[in-house]
């Protein structure tokens, strides 16, 4: 998983942005339930108002209230409110500490509410100011109506059910901690319901439009909410655009490095991974991080905020249910557990096989030839048939496990929202919830668990992204064996001359030598042919040279230079390779000729392409040199291939020559041909040719012949009939009696 934070390193300023994004987002995401709540609770049920501290009370209320204080309370309410002579009560003095003033008088004005207005209570209907002057052990019960008596002989029953003493002289403040401690078991919202209920009345009172009051409320509320919603809106988008920015930086990042990384590998490092792998590499694991990357910025990073955020809002209602979101998350996350030991697993499987239906289509559209010709059309339909099937049985299986995750996790919320519903319902019919306040904590609840369930999603995809980043991490890593060493060459060599001092090769994996005590020196100016039966190490000889390989034992060396001390750069640089298979790039014939020499002037690519013996051809096109190239060179022939590629070679006009067998799909006239314009360009330079036919080496100055990779005869072709038997037999398979004995003649009159 590392490795896939590692590559979000480079982009840190973007990761900050976001997250700053994602607070913002989710402040106004946490705000809006309130902001329903407060619709339902404030504007519908309390008609607009928000204090339980009223901006206006009548003297009534005022005393009344006044009455269940303590002395230093009282002060507070003293300088809270001014009392209008013109209207008759009492308004704030000043409204920048309301929320103060709601905090420190909401139960008392609760209680009096409580007193005053409860149907049933010995103290409904009671003058609010009365309260003031209430002292129980100081009323004369014989100078009251059968009314007035009956109603203290109520009150008296209720205080000392209440256990309150009526002769104390804190009567009152008796009573308010008596009532207190009944109010302890609300929640705040109830106890503040109540006091708006007290200050409703005394807006009343005071001839407040309550229905102007409650539309003001709900309009201002309903913009704030709309304006909520159009930031949130504002922010996905912007994080929407920064983390698919980021997602695509990091992708064409990774596409980078391992591009430039396999154009670095030499065969060694080629040889450990496929090519269809590391096309799968490149592509469809480089695909899987960059869709995790834009999902870890938008949902990860969202989600615990969103998650905790929720959780401290719930637990501002004090609403008891609680329990109802600790189990939400528990069910969710042992439904996360579960499918993540189910299913990751299946992950790593699942990428080896996208690697192997790659391998096998990409061998079965490059050999379509072959296998038309061989009529193994249905064999290789069932090959491809069994690695699909593999594939789409373990993409199935994790496809059904994500199936099912969404319903159960649908299954859990609304079950959340319906225990909710039923557990708040007795709440609010026993008055310690509203409705507001209900509504809310489904969508707190809800919205917790909506971050889980992004947790989840990501939980899922994040181990195929965590098994993509370590594949190409993998490549990566790999290092190379074919380097720069620290202090390399980087001047030219004053001569082409190619030494191979005693050299012996094996492949990194290989137990034998391919190639053992090989030693000879290729002049300038001279040709050097290999050859020898199939399989004999021929190719992998000449490929030490550009350092496809490095020798085993022994050096190569050119111009009196180990090529392993040289820069990579400058070695190839003295040389034109031509690849026993002819390889060309889509594009067109001028492109392909001047691959190796991109500053070529036309006569440059013209010329090479005459020595080669390519310009008949070319010339029959109708685009001439313009004329296009499919990929892979397939509109064209296999000896139309081979004599690009070695004008490719020419065009470049390297010291040193290698011809890896490029002459084998020439006839004997067009070899003749181009072996002759070639010796007057190559006079000067070094010439390496691999050849399995004697015809083509006939004139070289110089001819190695090997056999299981040891060097069994070095001299010219006239030497060689001599000396070697192995290399006669070769000769006298190839060539008739005539001609035979016509190359020694004439190596003779020589």
């Amino acid at each position: 998983m590392k490795n896939i934070f590692r590559n979000l390193a480079k982009y840190w300023y973007f990761v900050i942005l976001i997250f700053a994004l994602l607070i913002v987002q989710a402040y106004c995401d946490l705000s809006l339930p309130d902001y329903t709540s407060a619709l339902i609770d404030v504007g519908i049920a309390n008609s607009g108002i928000e204090h339980a501290v009223p901006e206006h009370i009548t003297p009534g209320g005022f005393k009344g209230v006044e009455a269940f204080l303590n002395e230093t309370e009282k002060e507070d309410w003293s300088k809270a409110f001014t009392y209008d002579e013109d209207s008759g009560y009492y308004t704030l003095s000043s409204a920048d500490y309301r929320e103060e003033l709601d905090s420190e008088f909401s139960k008392v004005i609760a209680i009096v509410y409580m007193m005053t207005s409860q149907q049933g209570s010995a103290t409904a209907g009671m003058d609010l100011s009365s309260f003031g002057e209430m002292d129980m052990s100081a009323i004369d019960p014989t100078m009251m109506t059968a009314e007035q008596l009956a109603q203290f002989q109520a009150v008296q029953a209720v205080l000392s059910e209440m256990g309150v003493d009526i002769t104390s002289p804190t009567l009152l403040l008796d009573i308010r901690g008596v009532f207190e401690e009944q109010l302890g078991t609300l929640g705040d919202s109830i106890i503040t319901s109540m006091a708006k209920q007290f200050a409703r009345e005394q807006y009343e009172l005071c001839g407040v439009d309550m229905q102007k009051m409650q539309t003001d409320y709900l309009w201002s509320t309903g913009a704030k909410m709309l304006i909520m919603a159009l930031i949130m809106a504002s922010m996905a988008i912007l994080i929407g655009y920064f983390a698919s920015r980021t997602a695509a930086g990091v992708g064409r990042d990774l596409r980078h490095k391992v591009f430039t990384k396999v154009i670095g590998f030499s065969s060694a490092e080629l040889d450990n991974f496929s090519t269809a792998s590391l096309i799968t590499r490149s592509t469809n694991d480089v695909q899987q991080i960059q869709i995790v990357t834009v999902m870890l910025l938008r949902m990860v990073l969202y989600a615990p905020i969103l998650a905790v955020g929720g959780i401290i809002n719930i637990s501002r209602y004090n609403s008891g249910m609680s329990w109802i979101i600790v189990l939400a998350i528990g069910l969710v996350l042992c439904l996360i557990a579960v499918l993540f030991f189910v299913a990751m697993p299946k992950f790593r499987i699942m990428q080896t096989l996208v690697d192997k239906v790659n391998l096998v289509a990409r061998e079965i559209l490059t050999g379509i030839p072959v296998i038309r010709a061989f009529g193994r059309e249905k064999h290789e339909e069932q090959r491809f048939d069994g690695a699909n099937n593999d594939l789409t049985r373990v993409m199935l299986f994790t496809n059904r496990i994500m199936s099912v995750m969404m319903p159960t996790l649908m299954l859990i919320m609304n079950g959340v929202s319906v225990l909710i519903i039923w557990t708040a319902a007795g709440k609010i019919d026993a008055g310690v919830l509203e409705v507001g306040a209900m509504t809310a904590f489904i969508t707190y609840s809800m919205l917790i668990i909506m971050s889980f369930l992004m947790i989840t999603m990501i939980s899922i995809m994040l181990p195929r992204a965590g098994v993509a980043a370590d594949r190409i991490q993998e490549v990566l890593d790999t290092e190379m064996t074919i380097a720069d060493k620290e202090n390399a060459i980087t001047d030219a060599p004053e001569n082409a001359s190619i030494r191979f001092d005693h050299v012996s090769f094996r492949y990194p994996d290989g137990g034998e030598n391919v190639l053992t005590d090989i030693d000879f020196t290729a002049e300038p100016g001279k040709t050097t042919a290999v050859i020898g039966s199939t399989g004999c190490g021929k190719s992998t000889l000449v490929k030490l040279i550009p350092r496809f390989f490095d020798a085993t034992e022994g050096t190569v060396s050119i111009g009196g230079n180990d090529v392993r001390d040289m820069s990579i750069d400058v070695l190839r640089a003295q040389i034109g390779y031509v690849p026993q298979k002819a390889v060309l790039f889509s594009g067109d014939i001028n492109s392909n000729i001047a691959y190796g020499a991109p500053n070529a002037t036309h006569d440059d690519i013209e010329e090479a392409a005459r020595i080669a013996q390519a310009l008949e051809f070319i010339n029959e096109k109708d685009d001439g040199f313009n004329s296009a190239i499919s990929q892979g060179g397939t509109n064209v022939s296999g000896g139309q291939k081979q004599r690009l590629s070695i004008a490719r070679a020419i065009a470049r006009k390297p010291r040193v020559y290698i011809f890896d067998d490029s002459f084998s799909a020439l006839d004997f006239k067009t070899d003749t041909a181009l072996r002759k314009a070639l010796s007057e360009k190559t006079k000067d330079s070094t010439v390496i040719i691999v050849a399995q036919r004697v015809s083509t080496i006939l004139n070289a100055d110089q001819i190695i012949v090997l056999e299981d990779g040891k060097m069994i005869g070095k001299g010219t072709h006239r030497q060689l009939v001599e000396e070697c038997e192995e290399y006669k037999q070769i000769a006298q398979s190839q060539l008739s009696e005539a001609e035979f004995a016509a190359s020694i003649a004439v190596k003779e009159g020589e």
